[in-house]
This record gives C-alpha cells, sequence and structure tokens, in this order.
C-alpha cells in the first residue's frame, strides 16, 4: 500500500470508506462512535485544504483514509484521570482513519508512514471501539487518560512517543 495526499477528486472514492468504516464499526458493536452522516464531507475537505487528509491506495484503487493533523489540538488541551506522556514536544494527531474491511495491513501501514515523520503521535477513540483500542495496544500505544471531542462528548485517549 502507499500513502499520498488526498485531493478534492478523491472525495467521493473518501467517503466511499467513511462509510465501510462505520460498517465496520456497527457490526463490531461500536454503534455510537460514527453517526450516520460523520464524517461529513465539509470536515474531509477541511482535511485536504491544508494537506491533512491521506489515502492508501492499492493496486491504484483508494482503500483507507485518515486525517494526519500537526500539533497542537483544541480537544486535547484538557485531559481527565491521567495525563500525557509529555506534554511539551510537536505532536501529530490521527483522526477519521477508515478502510475497507477486505482490506489488511492499513494500521501497519500508518505506522510506517508515521515513523517518517514524527516520534510523537496521539489518537483518541470511542469506549466501545474494541478493534481500535487492540491496535493501540498492539502498536505500543499508551492509555493517557479521557479527552473530550468538539461535541461534549469523552474519548479514550493516547500516546506514542518513538524514543
Amino acid at each position: 500500500m502507499t500513502i499520498r495526499t488526498a485531493t478534492e477528486a478523491d472525495l467521493p472514492a473518501i467517503m466511499k470508506v467513511l462509510e465501510a468504516g462505520r460498517s465496520i464499526m456497527l457490526a463490531s458493536g461500536n454503534l455510537h462512535q460514527w453517526p450516520e452522516g460523520y464524517p461529513t464531507r465539509e470536515m474531509v475537505r477541511g482535511d485536504i485544504g491544508p494537506g491533512y487528509g491521506k489515502v492508501m491506495e492499492e493496486d491504484g484503487r483508494i482503500v483507507a483514509y485518515f486525517a494526519c493533523i500537526p500539533s497542537p489540538d483544541p480537544t486535547y488541551a484538557v485531559i481527565e484521570g491521567g495525563q500525557w506522556l509529555d506534554d511539551e514536544k510537536p505532536y501529530y494527531v490521527i483522526h477519521r482513519i477508515a478502510s475497507y474491511p477486505e482490506v489488511h495491513g492499513v494500521f501497519q501501514t500508518l505506522m510506517e508512514y508515521l515513523e517518517g515523520i514524527t516520534d510523537n503521535v496521539r489518537i483518541d477513540t470511542h469506549k466501545d471501539n474494541k478493534i481500535m483500542q487492540g491496535l493501540l495496544k498492539r502498536y505500543g500505544f499508551t492509555y493517557c487518560g479521557i479527552i473530550h471531542i468538539a461535541s461534549g462528548a469523552p474519548r479514550l485517549a493516547y500516546q506514542k512517543i518513538r524514543v
């Protein structure tokens, strides 16, 4: 798989990937993280504009999407029930990661990509997203506490610092 910066022309394919990601969440019991219509086209356009939206391609087909956003992320300013591993160094945040269910190796490819750009990554997920929690544990992320997204909903927050 290869990763490249998403373009406006990729938007229809990205929205299909995000819908597939929502279906995976629903099938695994994660019923509330991505309600119908989330992420919106406008959110994805907001990722694409500054170059934060990324697509993964396999054999020329877009099979996954994520946003890779440099710090600071305002939703990560306050953390409850814990603390960040490091709150001084710049970091990148991963948001809106999704793929088709038949595609494997997406998170590993993402981690390899991140190694090329940063040694400090933060990510959050819903308490019902057991798939993502398992991946975060497998790839060495540390649970740091609870953050609240813009809607006020709580999310489990993780950080990984490569030494």
